[in-house]
C-alpha cells in the first residue's frame, strides 16, 4: 500500500505501526527511506556499535549536492508503551479517532519526522528550489544516545559532509503549537558519591561508622545550596539525588558504604569541568564537617549550548507565527536532546508537537497539529537555499 508523501497523517500512522521500540528498527528505517528515495533522496543507511550497547541503524537521506544543506534530525525509536491493556487502542495502531492520532511516538517524534517529510514533498513536488535537504534518523535517542546521532556526525565529517543549519523535530511546546522554541538547552552531568563508613551491629553503634548520616549530610549540601541565579536565557543552575542505597537489606547491620546518584542541570555560567569543581568543593565541606571518607565520579550526557538569534532563529519564528499566530518564546527549558551533538556541527533549534503526553499512555496528537507543523515547515524549507544561515 502506498503512502502519499505529502500526507503527514498517513506518514504518521504507517510510523506509528513500526514496533521501533529502542534500540529496534521495527521496519521504521525502511518505510522511510521507501518515501524519501521516490522525492529524490540519496538514502544511506549506518550501523554503529560499541562494546556493551545495542547495535543501533541510522539514517542518513539527502536530496541536492550544494549548499547550504539544512537538515532535519529525529529518532524513530520510542519508549515501551508499558502495560497495552491501559491504552484506549493499540499503542502501535495508530488510531483516528475525533480528529486525534493515538500511538507511541505520535508525538515523540514520529509526527514531526511525518511533517518534515510531507514539508518537503509540498515543496519538491511546487517545483521550489529547495537546495539541498538531509535527514539524520537515528534509532538511538531513547537508548544511551552512543551508537546514534553522535556518530553518524563523525561519519559525515570524516567524508567532507556539511551541515549548514538544523532542526530537531523533539516535541517543544509545552501547551499548544506555538508555544516554543528551544534555542538552546542545559547542560546535564550525573555523578555518584559513595561515603564509606564501617559496618557493625546496630545495637552496638561505636564499634561501627555509619555512613548513612553523613551521606545525608553531603545531599544536604549539594541540593540545599544555591548554584546562581540563572543567566538571560537559562534558569538557574540546580543539583538533584535521584537515587540513594547501601548494600545491605537486614534492618539491624549498620551499613559499610552509603551511595547516592545525583544530577545536575546547569547554565551557561558553567561548563562541565568547573560545574563538577563546584561539585567536588561541596563535597570537600561536607566531608571536612563530618570526618567522612568519600569517592565523587561523573558522566556527563550533554554540555551546555545557546544557539544565538539569526537567520535560522528568525526564519523558524516568522514561519511559527504565521502558520499559528503566536509568537514563541525562545527557550532553554527542559531535558537534552540530540542536538547536544548537532550544536557543534552548525546552528540548531527545537521546533515539533505539543509534548503533553510523550512517553504517557495513550500518548497522541491532534490532526491539525500535524497539518499546521508541515505547513511551519514548509515555510522554513521554502527559500531557504538562497537564505544566508
Amino acid at each position: 500500500m502506498s503512502i502519499s508523501p505529502t500526507d503527514p497523517v498517513a506518514l504518521a500512522q504507517a510510523l506509528i505501526r513500526c514496533r521501533s521500540v529502542t534500540p529496534a528498527e521495527g521496519g521504521a528505517l525502511t518505510l522511510l527511506q521507501s518515501v524519501l528515495e521516490p522525492l529524490g533522496f540519496v538514502c544511506e543507511r549506518v550501523t554503529f556499535s560499541e562494546a556493551g550497547t545495542p547495535d543501533v541503524e541510522n539514517l542518513y537521506a539527502r536530496r541536492g549536492s550544494v549548499g547550504p544543506n539544512l537538515c532535519f534530525a529525529g529518532h524513530t525509536d520510542v519508549v515501551p508503551p508499558g502495560d497495552a491493556a491501559a491504552w484506549r487502542f493499540d499503542p502501535f495502531g495508530a488510531d483516528v479517532q475525533d480528529g486525534v492520532l493515538y500511538g507511541r511516538g505520535a508525538v515523540d517524534m514520529k509526527g514531526a519526522i511525518a511533517c518534515f517529510i510531507a514539508a518537503a514533498a509540498r515543496r519538491i513536488n511546487a517545483g521550489d528550489d529547495t537546495g539541498s535537504l538531509s535527514l539524520l534518523i537515528t534509532g538511538d535517542e531513547e537508548g544511551p544516545s552512543i551508537n546514534g546521532t553522535a556518530k553518524v556526525l563523525k561519519w559525515l565529517a570524516a567524508r567532507g559532509e556539511k551541515l549548514d543549519a538544523a532542526i530537531v523535530g523533539e516535541p517543544s511546546n509545552p501547551e499548544a503549537l506555538g508555544d516554543e522554541i528551544k534555542i538552546g538547552r542545559r547542560g546535564s552531568v550525573t555523578g555518584e558519591l559513595i561515603v564509606f563508613g564501617k559496618q557493625g551491629h546496630a545495637a552496638y553503634p561505636h564499634r561501627a561508622d555509619n555512613p548513612v548520616p553523613k551521606l545525608a549530610q553531603f545531599i544536604t549540601r549539594l541540593c540545599g545550596s544555591r548554584i546562581d541565579e540563572g543567566t538571560a536565557h537559562f534558569e538557574p543552575s540546580n543539583c538533584q539525588v535521584t537515587v540513594v542505597s547501601v548494600p545491605n537489606s537486614a534492618a539491624n547491620v549498620i551499613p559499610a558504604s552509603a551511595k547516592a546518584t545525583f544530577n545536575v542541570r546547569y547554565n551557561d555560567i558553567w561548563r562541565r569541568a568547573t560545574i563538577e569543581e563546584w561539585v567536588r568543593l561541596q563535597c570537600e565541606a561536607a566531608a571536612s564537617a563530618t570526618g567522612a571518607r568519600y569517592e565523587v565520579s561523573f558522566a556527563g550526557t550533554g554540555d551546555v549550548f545557546l544557539t544565538q538569534s539569526g537567520p535560522l532563529v528568525e526564519r523558524l519564528r516568522e514561519a511559527v507565527r504565521a502558520v499559528t499566530g503566536r509568537d514563541p518564546e525562545l527557550s532553554t527549558s527542559g531535558g537534552t536532546s540530540d542536538a547536544r551533538f548537532i550544536k557543534d556541527t552548525c546552528p540548531v533549534v527545537e521546533f515539533g508537537l505539543v509534548n503533553r503526553t510523550i512517553h504517557q499512555v495513550d500518548e497522541h496528537v491532534a490532526l491539525d497539529d500535524l497539518e499546521r507543523l508541515t505547513q511551519v515547515y514548509e515555510r522554513v524549507i521554502a527559500g531557504f537555499a538562497t537564505s544566508q544561515v
